[in-house]
């Protein structure tokens, strides 16, 4: 047996117990290094200016924590003080008053009037306010646990980004391919990570800041509510709906119609149709062709559902893990045609 195949052989044994090793912590590598990756270009720069590694790579750590720890931190707490101060009885006899009201409004209706007696009878109102208090204690078990892999993420993507020249220069080396292949392999996916995070937490920030400033006239937390929103808006589709249509509905059913119908038009209208359908994609063609060294090709349509399958794949991260795993796969796809054709000219020359 030759020394290369008995090496190859021990490395991939060892690359097994490796991941078993740190299996709970694979997807917060995971993350981080995705994280350091789109964020280079910025640390690079960053770097130039300070003439400090460190002091880049602290300075984009913290703005990492500030974007999403802070944010998360703050919505945890108003839960946590909101199921504090509600008083479950107001609340059942509230919910009961809506059912009587409904009841009472339906008897004139004749074609409806089966339909809601059906389903007023199978509400039972008690034990809605008890799921409701499930769900915010089941909500509070995973929010502690995110931030765990927040900090985590933060933990590792500070060491990748403080050491990632070293390690990507031995990786490019470790590669059995030319040495311009594996730099047009790693840029292509720096690029379209770049544009993917830089894209997604403008336009969170962008439209969580309409629809929080424009609550307050309501008397709402805009600061809460926009942060939400901004959550919500990495939710491709129905992310906005899932905000503003409650609202629409505790507004309808208890303070105003009015207030509902305008917070309903201005949503779709204002957020939905002119900052999601027009400036969303301004601001990805503005941060493809401004902030990344080469425009990424890769189709808008494809990064879109590449979002919505590593959402419902992978969760919250998805969002960066679905991108980066189609880029890393066409990046890929290139390269195995690049060598076929060659293969094929050798084999013909020959």
């Amino acid at each position: 047996m030759k020394a290369a195949y008995f090496i190859i052989a021990i490395a991939i044994v060892m690359i097994f117990f490796m991941v078993e090793l740190f299996n709970p912590f694979l997807k917060a590598i995971l993350v981080s290094i995705l994280l350091t990756v789109a964020t280079s270009s910025l640390t690079h720069f960053l770097e130039k200016k300070s003439r400090s590694r460190i002091a880049a790579t602290s300075f984009i750590t913290i703005a990492l924590a500030a974007l999403f720890f802070i944010p998360i931190l703050y919505c945890i707490f108003s839960f946590i003080n909101f199921f504090n101060q509600v008083d479950q009885e107001l609340l059942v006899k509230n919910l009961d008053d809506i059912k009587t009201f409904i009841q009472e409004k339906s008897v004139n209706l004749t074609f409806l009037n089966n339909i809601l007696d059906n389903l007023s009878s199978k509400i039972d109102v008690g034990k809605t306010v008890q799921d409701i208090f499930a769900i915010s204690a089941y909500l509070g078990k995973n929010s502690a646990k995110f931030m765990i892999d927040m900090v985590m993420i933060l933990i590792f993507f500070f060491f990748f980004t403080l050491y990632s020249t070293p390690l990507l220069t031995f990786i490019k080396e470790l590669l059995p391919i030319k040495k311009e292949d594996s730099v047009i392999l790693f840029s292509e996916s720096s690029n379209v990570m770049t544009v993917v995070l830089y894209s997604i937490l403008v336009t969170a920030i962008f439209e969580g800041f309409l629809f929080g400033f424009f609550l307050t006239f309501f008397n709402y937390d805009g600061l809460l509510f926009g942060v939400l929103y901004g959550f919500a808006s990495l939710i491709p589709v129905i992310g906005g709906v899932i905000m503003w249509l409650p609202i629409v509905i505790y507004e309808a059913t208890t303070n105003s119609i009015t207030n509902a119908f305008i917070i309903a038009i201005y949503s779709i209208v204002i957020i939905s149709i002119f900052a999601d359908t027009f400036v969303k994609p301004m601001i990805i063609k503005y941060i493809n062709k401004k902030v990344v060294k080469t425009p990424t090709s890769v189709n808008e349509l494809l990064i879109f559902f590449s979002i919505v399958a590593g959402l419902s794949t992978f969760g919250f991260w998805g969002m960066i893990i679905g991108p980066a795993m189609v880029t890393f796969f066409i990046s890929i796809m290139h390269l195995l045609k690049k060598y076929s054709d060659d293969f094929k000219e050798n084999v013909s020359y020959d």
